[in-house]
């Protein structure tokens, strides 16, 4: 914990949460992250980076729309979310390399651009036609329902769960650019016979998957604040 974080945390009574990272990517990506804020510029700083992740997943829904009329947008939306990637993951490892952490601040700038940001991504992947709305929607439903547990159980038990399981940001970025792809050659699937777009096949599993998740996640720490705050 930096000078600077020290003095937030006596200045304000705020306790910055421990951050649990388990994903598949999660050690290789911490130690890239931290060679590259190492070497950043002083031009380069967190609010820039937060900006620059947040321009690129609004481009990356625009870009998803404009497939609409050319799938080879599909490229585009690529470009984006590997620059997502860059500005969401480094923003806070630069900070902490540089030892100008905002707790505050920074938790909540980087959460609610992540809100607004994922609305702009669906909204671009309905208008795009790759995939029905209804999925889009219930894709949304999903990360939001997901990302309420997270930001209640970081308040509630001073710990921030960077990800679920083996699965994390940057493995679902992995996963969409998989997918964009797979597009550029079809943007269909076969399932028991039966032709589907590869989106809305995608999606469902990908809502059903944030639902059951949020499930298991609300029970467990449900039962854990039990036990902790037993009835005196």
């Amino acid at each position: 914990m930096s000078f600077s974080t020290v003095s937030t945390t006596k200045s304000s009574g705020f306790v910055p949460a421990s951050r649990i990272h388990r994903s598949l990517t999660a050690s290789i990506e911490k130690s890239f992250l931290i060679w590259m804020a190492e070497r950043a510029p002083r031009w380069v700083t967190s609010d820039r980076l937060t900006v620059l992740g947040f321009s690129a997943q609004i481009g990356a829904g625009l870009c998803y729309a404009m497939t609409r009329f050319h799938r080879y947008a599909l490229l585009g939306v690529t470009v984006c979310i590997v620059l997502n990637w860059l500005g969401d993951s480094l923003d806070g490892t630069l900070a902490r390399v540089r030892r100008q952490q905002r707790p505050r601040y920074g938790f909540y700038v980087d959460h609610i651009v992540d809100v607004f940001g994922s609305i702009a991504l669906m909204c671009g992947l309905g208008f795009s036609g790759m995939v029905h709305w209804p999925v889009a929607i219930a894709m949304l439903l999903g990360f939001m329902l997901l990302a309420s547990e997270s930001y209640l159980a970081t308040y509630t038990l001073g710990r921030f769960e960077m990800s679920q399981g083996l699965f994390g940001p940057t493995e679902i970025r992995l996963l969409l650019i998989a997918g964009n792809l797979a597009l550029l050659r079809s943007p269909f699937a076969t399932v028991f016979g039966h032709r589907v777009l590869l989106f809305d096949l995608g999606g469902v599993i990908a809502a059903a998957c944030m639902a059951g998740m949020a499930v298991v996640t609300t029970i467990r720490h449900t039962a854990m604040l039990y036990r902790e705050e037993p009835i005196a």
